[in-house]
């Protein structure tokens, strides 16, 4: 009896350890202290443009014998880049040319007659009206002949020709591309949100290049479309100044990111990481704020949108000042206490 009755206690007692509940651990995780927000930047990847860019072509048809060009080709003003084979047109000259003077001559010896009267005036004036009729054929000749040749229009770089030599061309027809090879243009796409405030003497722009990662150039805006064609937003152009040529080289098609920082119109508004929200699955946004004692509150947060920086305007639900958890958010529960790592 004495020993089942020591068995039965040991059993009792054994039960009572293994229903005393475990205390969790307390968590360890980061935070930071909500900051008041005066501008919201915002970053979209961006791409210089030329200033100066033109599509060159014969103004009439013919063949072509020369393109002495490559793409890639830095060229000067007034550079050969293509040209016509243009023995039809000096035949046109010189038949142009031709009857010009001879129209001059009968009108040269028409004005000598009517001084002894042995002519009429009449006579005269239809002779002069040739002369100029011929004088303006022929000029046109000459700008025909002007024509066969393309020439670059400024300094640039040949960014591609569209034809061969000895390929027959139409008058219009596309021959050769150049473009300015120092861009001061940036060009992106900005939603429908940003459009409005594009132009507001308070916006400010600022670009950052692949190539030059460490430096930040000013820009200012240039144009944007106020409508859209299609649904991937609205084309942007700014324009960079202050840009010192000797030190950056940027030319058309270099890879960059715009910022654009507009003041933040809600007063109210707090800057958060990104890190900072936490967002269950189909369920609203939420931040865990910690309290004077170290432990946690799940609190709903109206956000805004996200800036450059990896972090996020937060409109509504936390004040300025207060401090956040951002690092672990998805391990905690409501009033769980916690231990700030620095």
């Amino acid at each position: 009896m004495h020993r089942y009755t020591t068995l039965l206690l040991l059993l009792f007692v054994a039960c009572g350890h293994a229903a005393k509940p475990e205390q969790r651990a307390v968590q360890p995780v980061k935070a930071v202290v909500a900051t008041a927000t005066e501008y919201v930047s915002r970053d979209f990847a961006a791409l210089s443009t030329a200033d100066d860019a033109v599509n060159l072509a014969f103004k009439i048809s013919g063949r072509v014998v020369d393109i002495p060009v490559a793409k890639g080709m830095i060229v000067r003003r007034g550079t050969l880049l293509a040209e016509l084979d243009k023995r039809d047109v000096e035949l046109q000259v010189s038949a142009a040319h031709a009857a010009y003077r001879e129209a001059q001559s009968r009108l040269e010896r028409a004005e000598r007659l009517l001084q002894h009267d042995a002519i009429s005036e009449q006579e005269v004036e239809s002779l002069r009206s040739t002369a100029t009729q011929r004088l303006s054929a022929y000029q046109n000749s000459l700008d025909m002949l002007d024509d066969t040749r393309i020439v670059a229009p400024f300094d640039g770089i040949v960014e591609r020709t569209y034809v061969d030599a000895f390929q027959r061309v139409a008058s219009g027809e596309t021959i050769v591309r150049i473009v300015a090879p120092i861009s001061t243009t940036i060009g992106f796409t900005a939603p429908e949100s940003l459009v409005a405030v594009l132009s507001e003497p308070t916006t400010r722009f600022e670009v950052r290049f692949d190539a030059y990662p460490n430096v930040v150039f000013t820009a200012v805006i240039k144009s944007f479309a106020r409508t859209s064609s299609d649904a991937l937003g609205f084309p942007v152009s700014l324009r960079l100044t202050d840009v010192d040529n000797n030190l950056y080289r940027i030319s058309p098609g270099m890879t960059c990111i715009a910022t654009v920082i507009t003041p933040e119109s809600d007063r109210r508004a707090v800057t958060l990481p990104l890190t900072a929200i936490y967002a269950p699955m189909g369920d609203d946004d939420y931040v865990w704020v910690i309290d004077a004692d170290s432990r946690v509150t799940k609190r709903r947060v109206v956000l805004g949108a996200p800036t450059g920086e990896g972090d996020v305007v937060v409109l509504g639900g936390i004040d300025a000042g207060e401090r956040v958890v951002v690092a672990g958010v998805y391990h905690l529960s409501d009033g769980e206490s916690v231990r700030v790592v620095e």
